[in-house]
C-alpha cells in the first residue's frame, strides 16, 4: 500500500520534504546514472515535449506499518501519442492459475521456493522509440541547462515501459537456457537431465522454484549479476481469495500432480433483470484448487441444460489449457480429466451424438466438448447437488452449506506465521 506525497518542486518550496525522502531521491538519481537512462540533445524547443515528475511515497506493509520511503522519477506517458512516442504496449504477466499450479507441483515434490523482486526493473528495459523530455527538477545538467533528454531506458510512467522490461528479462533468461512457455509466456522453464527450474514473472516480482537448493542459488546469482535484487530470505506466499476475507487463504498441500478433476454448475436464468444465467467452475490438481471462475453468461439460455452445457464448455476449455501447461511442466496427466455436473441431460449430451431443435443453437459448444470426450481427454460424470462444489460460484447458499463448500475448496485460516501476509 502506498500513499503519494507532493511532487519535488512543491516539496522543496514548502520545506515539506523529509530527509528520508531526500536520501531516497539521491539513491534514485544514482540508479538512473548507473543505468545510463538518458543522453543530452540540443534540439529546437517544442512545448509539446513533456517533462517528468518526481513522486514521493510512503510504502506500507500488509499490516499498515511503514515499510520504506520511496522517491521515483515518473514519465508523463499520458501526453504521448501512439505511433509517435510508442507502438505496442501489451506486456504479459503470469496467470494466477499458473502460479497455483507451479506452487502445487513444487510443494508436492518438496522443492524449495524463493521469491524475488527486481530493483528499478523498468530502467533495465531498452527503448526503441525516440522519446524526449525536458530536464526534470533535481536532474538539470548545469553545463547544458537548455538541452532536452532523449531517453535510453524505459522510465516508470511510459506506456511501453512494462513491455520493454519484459522483453529485456526474457532475452536474458533465454541466454541462460530457459524456455518461455507457450501456454503462459510469463512462465519460464529450464530442464537439463534431472535438473528442473520454474520461474514465474509478474512485472518485477519473481517466484523461483527448482529441484534443488543449489539450482536456486545458481539462478539467483546469475540474475543478481544482471539485475540488482534486494537479497532476503524466503518469504511466505499467501494466496488470498478476496479483500473481504483476509483472514482466510488458499491452502496448498502435497498431493498428486497427474490428475485433474473439475466441477461445473450454472444458475439458470438467475438474473431477475436479464434472465441470463451464471456459470461457475472449479478445477483441482490432485487435492489442490488451482483454477476457478464465476461469470454471467453472455446470452440467455432457453433451458437449464443449455445453461449447464455452456458452463461445461468453459471448464473443458480451461482444463485443456491446464493439460498443455502440465505437459510443459513435465507433469503429463495419467488419466482423463473428470468433469462433474449435476445435470443428467448434460452428461448424456456430452457423450452421445444426439441432435434436436433445443440444442441446435449451441452446436459449437456441443462439438467442442464431444470432441474432447471422444479422444479420451475428458469424461463428464454426474454428481449429486449436495457435492457440487461449483454451486458456491453461481449463487448465494445457506450458511452451513457455504461453509462446507468453502472448506472443500481448501479456503482456510492460514498458519500463525503467515497471518496478515496477504
Amino acid at each position: 500500500m502506498q500513499r503519494e506525497k507532493p511532487r519535488y518542486t512543491q516539496s522543496m518550496n514548502s520545506g515539506f520534504i523529509d530527509t528520508k525522502f531526500l536520501t531516497e531521491f539521491q539513491l534514485e538519481g544514482r540508479s538512473l546514472v548507473d543505468h545510463r537512462w538518458t543522453k543530452s540533445r540540443a534540439i529546437q524547443f517544442d512545448p509539446r515535449i513533456p517533462t517528468k515528475t518526481q513522486q514521493f511515497r510512503h510504502k506500507f506493509d500488509s499490516n499498515g506499518r511503514l515499510e520504506r520511503y520511496k522517491a521515483r522519477l515518473v514519465a508523463q506517458g499520458f501526453s504521448h501519442q501512439p505511433g509517435l512516442d510508442f507502438d505496442d504496449t501489451f506486456s504479459p504477466v503470469v496467470k494466477p492459475a499458473t502460479i497455483r499450479t507451479v506452487l502445487s507441483i513444487s510443494i508436492s515434490r518438496n522443492w524449495p521456493i524463493h521469491q524475488l523482486d527486481v530493483k528499478n526493473a523498468f530502467l533495465h528495459g531498452d527503448l526503441t522509440e525516440a522519446v524526449y523530455m525536458r530536464q526534470p527538477p533535481g536532474y538539470v545538467n548545469s553545463s547544458f541547462p537548455d538541452h532536452v533528454c532523449r531517453l535510453r531506458k524505459a522510465l516508470y510512467g511510459l506506456k511501453q515501459a512494462p513491455r520493454a522490461w519484459y522483453y529485456r528479462f526474457a532475452v536474458y533468461l533465454s541466454s541462460l537456457g530457459f524456455l518461455s512457455s507457450k501456454t503462459d509466456t510469463s512462465l519460464f522453464t529450464y530442464h537439463r537431465g534431472s535438473d528442473t527450474i520454474y520461474l514465474l514473472l509478474y512485472v518485477d516480482d519473481i517466484i523461483l522454484t527448482a529441484s534443488s537448493p543449489t539450482l536456486i542459488s545458481m539462478v539467483i546469482s546469475k540474475l543478481s549479476s544482471e539485475f540488482p535484487m534486494p537479497m532476503s530470505s524466503n518469504r511466505s506466499i499467501s494466496l488470498c481469495m478476496t479483500r473481504g476475507t483476509l483472514s482466510h487463504g488458499l491452502h496448498l498441500k502435497a498431493s498428486a500432480v497427474d490428475r485433474l478433476v473439475a466441477y461445473s454448475d450454472a444458475d439458470w436464468a438467475g438474473c431477475p433483470n436479464t434472465r441470463r444465467s451464471t456459470s461457475g467452475f472449479c478445477v483441482y490438481l490432485g487435492d489442490n484448487l488451482v483454477s476457478w471462475s464465476s461469470k454471467r453468461q453472455h446470452v440467455v439460455s432457453r433451458s437449464s441444460a443449455e445453461a449447464e452445457y455452456r458452463g461445461i464448455a468453459n471448464v473443458v476449455a480451461e482444463t485443456a489449457w491446464l493439460r498443455n501447461l502440465l505437459l510443459e511442466l513435465c507433469c503429463p496427466l495419467s488419466r482423463a480429466i473428470v468433469v462433474f455436473c449435476d445435470n443428467v441431460s448434460v452428461m448424456y449430451l456430452a457423450s452421445n451424438p444426439v441432435q434436436h431443435q433445443r440444442t441446435k443453437h449451441v452446436e459449437i459448444d456441443l462439438h467442442f466438448v464431444r470432441e474432447r470426450v471422444a479422444i479420451g481427454h475428458v469424461r463428464v460424470l454426474h454428481v449429486p447437488s449436495a457435492y457440487q462444489y461449483a454451486d458456491i460460484f453461481t449463487k448465494g447458499l445457506p450458511t452451513s452449506l457455504f461453509l462446507d463448500f468453502r472448506d472443500s475448496l481448501n479456503i482456510r485460516l492460514p498458519p500463525d506465521q503467515t497471518t496478515g501476509v496477504c
